[in-house]
């Protein structure tokens, strides 16, 4: 599959089979992850793959929102990767700050990016989630204080492959040369 195929199959999914994922295909995205960018070569993540399927639940469980019936899909995903964001070498740290930025996220953005597009390779479907209750999730995986986890990935055999067309702008409404507008 080319690049550009990669792009466009990626989707986010939210209705899986009842199908375990091999830990060959979940390692497989985890090394494209690895294998990201990051500022000052940090590499400041951590993934936890939760497939054990009481605890893969009892995580679930804390992705939908109580009032509305949001993220109900995570329940059936097969894995759930709970990416977590360790805090870089004091050096960096100073460095992130001087430019104010939170570089952490970015990277995880990216090394995320890259798992969700291995997982298309490895016919696997993702969704990332960034609402979720931080504090429980950490309780249920032993996560110190310290680490944040910024971002879930639920990860599956897709129910639906393929599923609906992406939904994006135009192109020329969200690009410009030279100067904004």
């Amino acid at each position: 599959m080319s690049f550009a195929e990669l792009v466009l199959e990626r989707r986010s999914v939210r209705r899986y089979l009842d199908r375990p994922v091999e830990r060959g295909k979940l390692e497989r995205c985890l090394e494209a992850a690895r294998l990201a960018p990051s500022a000052s070569n940090a590499q400041n993540w951590r993934f936890i793959v939760v497939d054990e399927p009481e605890l893969k639940s009892a995580v679930a469980r804390q992705t939908i929102a109580p009032l509305r019936a949001f993220n109900t899909f995570t329940a059936q995903a097969p894995a759930l990767v709970v990416v977590v964001t360790e805090k870089p070498a004091a050096l960096v740290r100073a460095a992130w700050r001087a430019f104010g930025r939170d570089f952490g996220l970015i990277d995880i953005g990216i090394a995320s990016a890259q798992f969700c597009l291995q997982a298309v390779e490895e016919g696997l479907g993702t969704c990332m989630l960034g609402w979720f209750d931080e504090k429980k999730v950490k309780s249920l995986l032993g996560i110190p204080a310290a680490p944040r986890v910024d971002l879930i990935i639920a990860v599956g055999y897709p129910a639906d492959p393929g599923g609906e067309p992406k939904r994006r702008k135009a192109l020329q409404r969200i690009m410009a040369y030279n100067r904004y507008g």
